[in-house]
């Protein structure tokens, strides 16, 4: 089975090999920006639907809008780079908005932002590989059957790569990410060289926007909107201040060097493919059985039947797939390592804290894939029946950030302070917009999940927290109960003799005092009442193992093992309180994990039970059988 582990994830790594696990930037680019980076596949494509559907009522001019909805979109990840590298320098341990939530904001801002970037990071899990699903099916309609299948697959294949490490994880994804960027690149070229020297025909658009019956309120509704769907292409773009702490030294510089080189790619890439779409006058609907960006692909190539041509399309839409499965990456790297630090606080089960075998929190990939994979499930490795959910949290996230780094400038001063908090305040007026807009306009069409589960789990995490605080309370009072010494009964359970039970009666004897110690049993009589006859051989075996123990039996007529003797141990603890009572447990182990099964199911409900009771100690004594399997 080590093998096996060892052949999947690698080998062990020590605490004293960390350094081992810093990523450069062209790594680090590939790790934290893929989400980000990948959302130029889908971003325009977002900002078509409502557009597309606006056609009916105000004509097509307002197909028009999309390349304005994009720069406003390109403006508000300007400020975000500006902000988030602010960001990145003033906590260079990572932890992005938590963290400046929580120094700056209190534990309620942090749990809010904590809350709401955990929904964001299993959304982008299941948006992007839902949408690499879909470049798959749009060159390959006949695999449209096996979504789910495709989508849970390749959660899976990212999950075992992250278990091996972030670095190991980040050397496979990069060849993706910049195969999909220099893909994309290529395309944008050859469309802009199209459009200079007129190799092509531009859609001309009707310049106009049909008013009959309509509003400016309508018109405003149908814009924001566009911009709100857009936005999604900004989702990832705070990865990079949550990981710092991933980064080769100097961290913060190395972090902050990549984020601008994410913001000038992203933006550029978004741009390009919102103006081309726009120049051809590319329309995209839920319904339609292919990508906006795979449209505009072929259109480009001149069509994508044949020859060259259809190898370049091909190539254009595997990395398109890759880097949108791929893209889930940047959750799996920020998730996890934002669960330790709630849990490192006691907002989450501290099981989120520990690190497996290749120094990464296994705990929280495991809980981010199966989330990912129930929505999979649920909404069909659809990601526009996912995208009304996806961005409102993340926008929250930013503004909580934004706001916390403006209270930080103003409580701690220092050099160009106004200068820095002005920069961050714009960055969290802008987001609370923004925010405002996604959770009005996509409120109805899923949006109201999201806005009802950041409360609670904000409720969830303080009672967890208060049920730390109340057990560390606890086990600190729980110390005077035990002052001076106490009394010790020993009660060893049995339901017959062998190598094991003698073993459990002689250790019995060892940690007893005074000879405080009797063997119990449970029987079940027979129809007239009578002891059953393993109880009179039991009894009859007994002196010539038992060594001075003394043996009582329980009746049971109602054929209950636990409850009998829970029952007793209450009548045992009110006659004797000030005793200890010890409960040894004789067990035999099997030699086979699967045989295990097969027997000790009442030894683990005794247990189960006994260890809810106060003040009663439960030993286990395992005989091992592996020498007379052998």
């Amino acid at each position: 089975m080590r093998n096996y582990r060892t052949l999947l994830l690698g080998r062990c790594l020590s605490n004293e090999e960390s350094h081992e696990t810093k990523i450069s930037n062209p790594i680090a680019l590939a790790v934290f920006s893929s989400d980000a980076l990948s959302s130029v596949a889908y971003g325009t494509q977002e900002i078509m639907i409502p557009l597309t559907a606006g056609v009916a009522i105000f004509g097509p001019g307002v197909l028009g809008w999309s390349w304005l909805v994009a720069l406003g979109i390109v403006g508000l990840l300007l400020v975000l780079n500006v902000s988030y590298r602010q960001t990145i320098h003033a906590y260079p341990s990572g932890g992005g908005a938590y963290l400046v939530a929580k120094d700056n904001l209190g534990e309620t801002a942090a749990q809010t932002a904590g809350a709401s970037l955990l929904i964001d990071y299993i959304l982008t899990v299941a948006v992007s590989i839902s949408a690499g699903v879909s470049a798959i099916t749009s060159a390959f309609p006949s695999l449209e059957s096996h979504r789910v299948f495709l989508a849970l697959a390749i959660i899976a294949f990212i999950a075992l790569m992250n278990l091996r490490g972030v670095k190991e994880s980040g050397i496979v994804f990069s060849v993706p990410t910049y195969g999909f960027v220099m893909c994309i690149v290529a395309l944008l070229i050859k469309g802009f060289w199209n459009v200079a020297v007129g190799h092509d025909l531009a859609v001309v658009r009707i310049a106009t926007i049909h008013m009959e019956g309509t509003s400016r309120l309508a018109m405003v509704w149908l814009f924001a909107r566009a911009y709100s769907a857009g936005c999604t292409a900004l989702t990832g773009v705070e990865a990079i201040s949550n990981g710092v702490t991933a980064f080769k030294e100097p961290a913060s510089h190395n972090a902050s060097k990549t984020m601008t080189w994410m913001v000038v790619i992203l933006g550029t890439m978004f741009l390009g493919i919102t103006y081309l779409t726009n120049h051809y006058g590319l329309t995209y609907h839920p319904d339609s059985p292919e990508t906006l960006l795979s449209q505009l692909t072929r259109v480009i190539l001149g069509g994508a039947e044949h020859g060259f041509t259809r190898l370049v399309y091909l190539t254009t839409t595997g990395f398109t797939m890759a880097i949108l499965a791929l893209a889930a990456n940047t959750a799996y790297a920020d998730f996890p390592r934002l669960a330790a630090l709630h849990a490192r606080d006691g907002f989450l089960p501290r099981q989120f804290t520990c690190q497996g075998d290749r120094l990464v929190f296994s705990n929280g990939i495991f809980i981010l894939s199966v989330a990912a994979g129930i929505l999979v499930v649920l909404f069909g490795a659809k990601e526009d029946h996912l995208m009304p959910l996806y961005a409102v949290g993340v926008f929250l996230g930013f503004t909580i950030s934004q706001t916390g780094m403006v209270r930080r400038w103003f409580r701690l001063k220092g050099k160009a302070w106004q200068l820095k908090a002005l920069i961050n305040g714009l960055g969290a007026v802008t987001t609370l917009i923004v925010m405002l807009v996604i959770a009005v306009t996509r409120f109805t069409h899923g949006a109201w999940i999201v806005i009802v589960l950041v409360p609670l789990m904000v409720i969830t995490f303080f009672g967890i927290h208060r049920h730390y605080i109340r057990i560390r309370s606890i086990l600190a009072a729980s110390r005077v109960d035990f002052i001076g010494p106490r009394r010790n009964r020993v009660v060893v359970l049995v339901s017959g003799i062998h190598a094991g039970v003698v073993q459990a009666l002689n250790y019995a004897k060892v940690i007893a005092e005074h000879g405080e110690v009797e063997a119990l049993t449970v029987d079940f009589p027979d129809e007239k009442g009578r002891d059953s006859a393993a109880l009179e051989k039991l009894r009859s075996d007994w002196p010539k193992y038992c060594e001075g123990i003394p043996l009582r039996a329980i009746r049971s007529p109602y054929r209950k093992v636990v409850e009998p003797i829970v029952n007793d141990l209450i009548r045992m603890r009110k006659g004797e309180p000030e005793y200890t009572i010890t409960v040894i447990l004789p067990e035999f182990i099997t030699g086979h994990w699967w045989a295990n099964l097969l027997h000790n199911q009442t030894a683990w409900r005794i247990k189960g039970t006994l260890l809810l009771m106060p003040k009663v100690i439960v030993i286990s004594i395992p005989y091992h059988l592996e020498p007379l399997i052998e």
